[in-house]
């Protein structure tokens, strides 16, 4: 069947019973054995560079002309960067398993043993829209600790991710694990997105990553149960104590390192006690590389920077746009970035101590950072090989989705004969 004849219902049913019989088999696959496929893998992603690369061609020139610069990067692959994606997958290949690790034990005073284990979830539906190693991050962490996926990548990355998925199917072949523990929806059809978060039967949870329209549309559809990734309007901060010369390096890599990333800082909250020093030396150093919107004080320091309206606050850009905004000591910067943040990632940039616990423990985002660039959030930065999304809520999981992540546990009750009273 094409993209076009294939009924969305029945295609993810269909995806889904493979799905779930292929989580059956994974849960007796060997450490060695899921090593070795995700090396295959890696493998197969190095030899079919050149095809990856032509797909990926493909799928960039579909949306040039119709999409940011920003939204192109995410979606382009490189050699650089599919080799990236080969070494994630063997970096996963050298952490522990996570599957069957004991989290607790406790012996009753009946003499029953009661473990607490570390088992797979079962079957992982992601969903997620221009970047193709995403697909390929998501498959090597679900196989390794014992889930199948179903991939749905956005439409623009359609290419990119069949031969990313046909690379994660020979690496498991080589082994002899079930080609079905990786999959893609297989159709363009809005309507299939609708049947995946629908699919109780087969899907176990359900993790969108994207923008917020992506995520609120999972949030609001899905009877699955979900882990939500949402946007990333993150905070540095710059304290009345902070080393300015080590501020200005370090934002401007939290800005412009890579723009479209949930990692990268869209807001720039700055003490008045040092904003005269601080402002013009940040505006030299992004110079014409970035726009800078303020609020009036801030564009009386420096004329360079624009008006900032309300809307500026609140906004991921995703673009060479920060937002810079004066607060009257350390409550008040608190007191902002906690009203503005979509409690992604923070940052305080000071040398003094006290205030950077105060800042760190009063912020409740999944990540807060302390004189280090927010693009340092990522699984790959925290050693866990890769991520399959950045938690930004509360149950189960919070912050970079690794391995332990994608684990639930059940108990193991030994006993000799014991009965109820």
């Amino acid at each position: 069947m094409t993209d076009q004849t294939l009924d969305p219902q029945l295609h993810i049913h269909d995806l889904g019973q493979r799905a779930r019989k292929a989580a059956r088999g994974l849960l007796s696959a060997s450490t060695e054995a899921k090593n070795t496929a995700l090396r295959e893998a890696a493998k197969a992603l190095r030899d079919r560079t050149p095809d990856l690369l032509e797909a990926n061609a493909k799928d960039v020139k579909s949306v040039e002309g119709s999409k940011p610069e920003s939204f192109i990067d995410r979606l382009r692959l490189t050699e650089e960067r599919i080799a990236g994606m080969a070494g994630a997958l063997e970096e996963i290949a050298e952490l522990p398993d996570p599957v069957g690790r004991q989290l607790a034990t406790f012996e009753r005073p009946n003499g029953l043993t009661i473990e607490r284990v570390a088992v797979p979830i079962g079957v992982i539906g992601m969903i997620y829209e221009s970047r193709p190693n995403v697909g390929a991050d998501a498959s090597a962490l679900c196989l390794k600790s014992g889930n199948a996926v179903i991939l749905r990548g956005g439409s623009e990355s359609r290419y990119s991710t069949r031969v990313i998925v046909d690379c994660m199917g020979a690496g498991l072949k080589a082994v002899g694990l079930p080609e079905d523990a990786v999959q893609t929806v297989g159709t363009t059809d809005r309507n299939a997105v609708a049947a995946l978060l629908k699919a109780d039967e087969f899907v176990d949870l359900v993790i969108p990553r994207g923008g917020r329209g992506l995520v609120e549309l999972v949030r609001d559809q899905a009877s699955v149960p979900t882990l939500l990734h949402l946007d990333g309007n993150c905070h540095s901060y710059v304290h009345a104590a902070a080393d300015l010369d080590k501020a200005v390096k370090v934002i401007r890599n939290a800005k412009l390192r890579r723009t479209g990333v949930c990692g990268a800082t869209e807001s720039v909250v700055v003490d008045r006690a040092v904003a005269a020093d601080f402002i013009p030396k940040f505006a030299d150093t992004m110079g014409g590389d970035c726009e800078l919107r303020g609020d009036a004080d801030a564009v009386a320091i420096d004329g360079r920077l624009k008006q900032a309206t309300e809307e500026d606050w609140n906004t991921e850009y995703l673009d060479p746009i920060a937002s810079v905004k004066i607060v009257d000591g350390l409550d008040e910067g608190i007191a902002w970035v906690e009203a503005h943040s979509s409690h992604h990632t923070d940052a305080i940039l000071t040398e003094d101590d006290d205030a950077a616990r105060k800042f760190m423990t009063s912020i409740d985002s999944a990540i807060v950072m302390h004189n280090a660039s927010t693009q340092f959030a990522d699984g790959g930065e925290f050693g866990m090989g890769a991520e399959i999304g950045i938690a930004t809520g509360k149950m189960h999981a919070r912050g970079p989705v690794g391995l332990e992540q994608l684990c639930s546990f059940k108990y193991l009750v030994h006993g000799d004969g014991q009965i109820r009273p």
